[in-house]
């Protein structure tokens, strides 16, 4: 399988080619396009009830499509996502992940998805109380809304719940207040995140609440 992820940051979409036989799970509706000689077979994400799981706490879909390309020779289609942002892909191989509600798009054959106990830490900073991890081998495909930036964890650091998309399984979130009493509340902060360990974490440059808090008083003008 051969993958170009085009239109980043902005509006990113994956570009795929399928060899006779290979196949690619993607999320319900993430397929723009697709050959008419590859089929999409809709089965339950992982189980019944590990797909059950996913959707009433890991914020996934409880089904998934598996796209596959029944012809003899490469096939193309091109799948992205719901929001306007940017997409990434991460190989297994190098990292284990774990995403935040929302952020999974896809992944190659060998990649299994699961859900990982994330503390009341977690759903205090309102991310619910788990999250989906991605374990074994392949790459996964997630995206974010605006763009993604990559950071490493050296030494802790503030982040926004809102940016957080996905980190490594050694990073630890510590809930806590922007600032003080005041200013957290009436500054617009409110809660945010300490993130330490050890690990990389991804952020969105933008975010669909800040979106929400911006274009909800103007519908009702």
């Amino acid at each position: 399988m051969e993958a170009k992820i085009e239109g980043a940051p902005s509006f990113s979409h994956v570009h795929v080619t399928l060899g006779a036989g290979e196949s690619i799970l993607l999320e319900p509706d993430a397929m723009a396009s697709m050959s008419p000689s590859i089929t999409i077979k809709t089965k339950l994400n992982g189980g019944f009830f590990r797909g059950l799981m996913r959707k009433m706490f890991g914020g996934e879909s409880l089904f998934i499509n598996e796209l596959k390309n029944e012809s003899s020779k490469p096939e193309k289609l091109v799948f992205t996502q719901p929001t306007p942002g940017d997409i990434k892909e991460i190989d297994l191989s190098q990292s284990t992940i774990c995403l935040q509600p929302g952020s999974f798009i896809g992944a190659t054959q060998g990649v299994v998805l699961g859900l990982k106990w994330a503390g009341f830490v977690s759903w205090f900073a309102g991310m619910g109380l788990f999250k989906t991890i991605c374990k074994g081998t392949g790459k996964v495909y997630f995206g974010g809304y605006g763009g993604l930036l990559f950071k490493q964890v050296k030494t802790p650091f503030i982040v926004d719940n809102d940016h957080l998309i996905a980190m490594e399984p050694g990073v630890k979130l510590k809930p806590k207040l922007a600032g003080g009493l005041f200013s957290s509340f009436f500054g617009g902060e409110g809660v945010v995140l300490e993130v330490s360990g050890q690990g990389s974490v991804a952020l969105q440059t933008r975010s669909l609440s800040g979106l929400a808090k911006w274009t909800n008083p103007k519908l009702w003008r």
